[in-house]
């Protein structure tokens, strides 16, 4: 075996190949928004159309910058301006835009055009059927 293959083979060689630590990292818990008072996937089965509905929204929040948009949304007093909102990451405009876009039609947030900028509200009876949906009797709040 040459004397290279040994570096590789123990972890020794510092330039193309290195060592990889693989570490298990438990799930981390999001702070409940609201404390539902019981859990309906547990309760009762969802008819079609709540699941539809149910469904876009949370594919809506599948996406991480939509997730960010709706936290910034939800923790502004009031109402948040489509250019504050801009400004938080490092995207164009209209992707931004495209972004809101989705959390509108999924029914998580309000929007009101005032000149040109749009201000959005979060749709707080949406967020509550999503807490409520997913609160589960019995089990502590995180907040």
């Amino acid at each position: 075996m040459s004397n290279q293959w040994l570096k590789f083979a123990h972890g020794l060689d510092g330039c193309q190949y290195r060592w990889v630590t693989k570490q298990q990292v438990g799930p981390t818990l999001l702070p409940v928004i609201t404390q539902g008072c019981c859990a309906p996937l547990a309760a009762e089965a969802l008819t079609a159309d709540q699941a539809v509905d149910l469904a876009k929204a949370f594919k809506a929040l599948g996406d991480p910058v939509r997730l960010r948009l709706l936290s910034l949304i939800t923790s502004a007093e009031g109402e948040s301006c489509v250019c504050d909102l801009t400004a938080a990451f490092d995207l164009s405009g209209p992707t931004i835009s495209h972004h809101l876009k989705v959390l509108r039609e999924a029914g998580l947030v309000t929007s009101e055009r005032r000149g040109t900028w749009v201000y959005y509200r979060p749709r707080s009876e949406t967020l509550s059927q999503l807490s409520g949906l997913l609160a589960t009797p019995g089990l502590a709040s995180v907040s």
